[in-house]
């Protein structure tokens, strides 16, 4: 008798599980907030480099926003806070809103 072969049980199970939407992140300008403080945040919250910083902060100069990056909820909204938390905390009006992507 084999033993091994009469304990083998195959399961197979299907799961869909959807996933979570993405949201990005977008600064706005404003007349105050410096092109300089808006490249820090970018360098410091968002991970860029500083030439991308750069880039992105003369973006939002002259279209008047622009997205910074794709990311989760949490992360979108925890980046989001700490933008205006930081901004203010510098005496900066600067907006920062996420929207679904």
């Amino acid at each position: 008798m084999d033993i091994e072969n009469q304990n083998t049980v195959s399961v197979t199970e299907k799961t869909d599980f959807a996933e979570p939407p993405d949201y990005r992140v977008i600064l706005l300008n404003d007349d105050y907030t410096t092109k300089d403080f808006v490249t820090h945040i970018l360098i410091r919250i968002f991970g860029k480099t500083e030439r991308d910083a750069v880039s992105l902060t003369e973006k939002v100069h002259r279209a008047g926003s622009a997205a910074i990056g794709v990311y989760t909820y949490d992360i979108a909204a925890t980046k989001t806070a700490l933008t205006i938390q930081t901004a203010r905390e510098n005496g900066f009006p600067l907006q920062c809103i996420m929207e679904k992507a």
